[in-house]
């Protein structure tokens, strides 16, 4: 198998999808993560849409990157005009991208809907293609709903890329748009259409049909787009494209961060460097960081929750032999092993956290048994520690004597107001000591608790002023048995992060600000004992 090409579109075609924004600026950064990563293509934008785009290519022409080559996106010329008169093909050229990939139509539906006509739907594609060569770019073709033009005309569908071809490009992109398509007709349509292409481009006088690189492009919308772009790249294609976590329009793309590693680890092929490949749960929460989009746990190898064992028999298999429950080793995407200790827990669980943790267990393991009932007695009390990583290090170290806080609250005071015509408001006083050191602090905030962690925030931060560098990324009430009203108990859980932790604590109380408290006050004894 040949080296797959690695095309990342996150910067256009994840910012369509739902609440998914960068600015040029933030482009750029994720643009040098990429390329530190070593994605070979990055595609920034459609320079001739938004002011955005065009901001971002200007940046992107005083950023050196080293392993990656930004590429410019737009549509064919517009039908009826020459391309000297397109200003979208312009654009391209005059962004400042060496690379230009460019979409038409291949579904004859689409022409119809734009009202054109089938032969001047060619025509625009070999111009389009053959004006851009002409000035200087090189050219990727997208073959927009691909796979539904061909099922619907497979005839006028290849016809499409032969328009490609005859306009001098080598590079075809074959794209699943609406991502209605299953695999096996994903296989079907590819090898029998790169069969096609590559016995017309030797027909028209050329040596080898090699010189011709087909891509695929799906989106999620039946859950298929991981495994088309697999399907697609086993008939041969070799450029992929997706964006970082899916982001994209819809159900979103083909989320690279899956697709990398089964290229690299199950398939054996070389797309990306071992080391580079660390890298990946890094990026996977950079860009969600940059995105402002909670990390989705579930997310295969870069998910919070990808290599998390909860059971005990579990636990203790892959003590043993980590292949019994893992089917990579965590370490090769940059994750770790995560064990969760719950009621569901035995002995193994409470052994392998207190490894990680650090914690002494004790001669012969003399503590394991009391935290596995304590642990226990808790989560019927309302508790839930596979969730909640943080209290449970705090937890362990208190049943083993082993706590030492890095602050103590003596005393806080919020107080929240409305007015008649005003939403309501809260500020919070605290007082807290750091060895002899005492800290009196005030803060608002846009409610109870957002005012207790600025004060206790800003408290702290006097004494530990990289404190700066961790946020709130969630926060979770729950009532856990409703039938008391309002004197029922509730669960808060509080998701902190940090440039490369997500951590989470938990609170349970009848009275939510308490469990808030008790949330809040041990994710940031939980952050600072990450210090030492």
């Amino acid at each position: 198998m040949k080296k797959a090409i690695l095309y990342d579109t996150t910067l256009r075609d994840g910012m369509q999808g739902e609440f998914v924004c960068f600015s040029p600026e933030d482009k750029i950064k994720v643009a040098k993560a990429l390329d530190d990563i070593g994605i070979h293509y990055i595609e920034g934008g459609w320079p001739g849409s938004n002011p955005n785009a065009m901001r971002f290519f200007e940046l992107a022409q005083e950023t050196k990157f080293k392993n990656s080559t930004v590429t410019a996106f737009g549509s064919t010329r517009r039908a009826n005009i020459s391309p000297d008169h397109d200003k979208n093909l312009r654009a391209l050229v005059e962004c400042g991208a060496s690379v230009a990939t460019i979409f038409g139509k291949s579904w004859d539906l689409h022409v119809q809907i734009m009202e054109n006509t089938l032969e001047e739907n060619l025509s625009m594609i070999q111009d389009s293609v053959a004006w851009l060569f002409a000035h200087g770019l090189r050219v990727f073709y997208d073959a927009e709903h691909y796979y539904d033009g061909y099922i619907n005309n497979s005839t006028y569908a290849i016809e499409t890329l032969k328009s490609a071809v005859k306009g001098g490009c080598k590079t075809i992109v074959l794209c699943d748009t609406n991502g209605g398509t299953l695999a096996h007709d994903i296989e079907r349509i590819t090898a029998d259409t790169i069969n096609k292409i590559n016995a017309f481009y030797l027909s028209q006088g050329n040596s080898d049909a090699e010189d011709i690189v087909f891509g695929i492009h799906t989106h999620n919308d039946c859950g298929m787009a991981l495994a088309n772009t697999i399907s697609a790249v086993r008939c041969g294609v070799r450029m992929v494209q997706g964006t970082i976590n899916g982001y994209g329009e819809r159900c979103g793309n083909a989320d690279l961060t899956s697709i990398i590693p089964i290229l690299k680890i199950k398939m054996e092929n070389d797309c990306i460097l071992s080391e580079n490949l660390k890298k990946l749960t890094k990026l996977s929460r950079f860009v969600s960081e940059t995105a402002n989009m909670t990390p989705l746990n579930s997310r295969p190898f870069v998910g919070h929750s990808a290599f998390a064992h909860k059971g005990g028999i579990h636990v203790s298999a892959v003590m043993k032999a980590s292949k019994a429950y893992e089917h990579i080793d965590p370490e090769l995407v940059g994750g770790k092993r995560r064990v969760l200790v719950s009621e569901q827990s035995g002995i193994s669980n409470i052994e392998y956290k207190a490894k990680e943790m650090g914690i002494d267990l004790g001669e012969n393991g003399k503590y394991g048994k009391s935290i596995v009932t304590t642990i226990k007695e808790l989560e019927d009390d309302g508790y839930q520690f596979d969730v909640a990583d943080g209290s449970l290090k705090i937890i362990m170290e208190k049943l083993t004597g082993q706590y030492q806080p890095h602050f103590e609250l003596q005393s806080f005071r919020v107080n929240v107001e409305k007015d008649k015509d005003r939403p309501c408001y809260a500020h919070a006083m605290i007082k807290i000591k750091v060895g002899d050191t005492v800290e009196i602090t005030a803060a608002e905030g846009d409610g109870p608790v957002s005012a207790l962690d600025n004060a206790l925030r800003k408290a702290l931060t006097n004494i530990f002023p990289d404190l700066d560098e961790m946020h709130l990324v969630d926060f979770k009430v729950r009532v856990i048995e409703g039938s008391d009203g309002t004197d029922a108990k509730v669960r808060v859980i509080i998701s902190s992060r940090d440039e490369n932790n997500i951590f989470s604590t938990i609170g349970v109380s009848e009275d939510i600000i308490e469990a808030s408290w008790q949330a809040l006050s041990d994710s940031f004894q939980y952050k600072l004992s990450m210090r030492n």
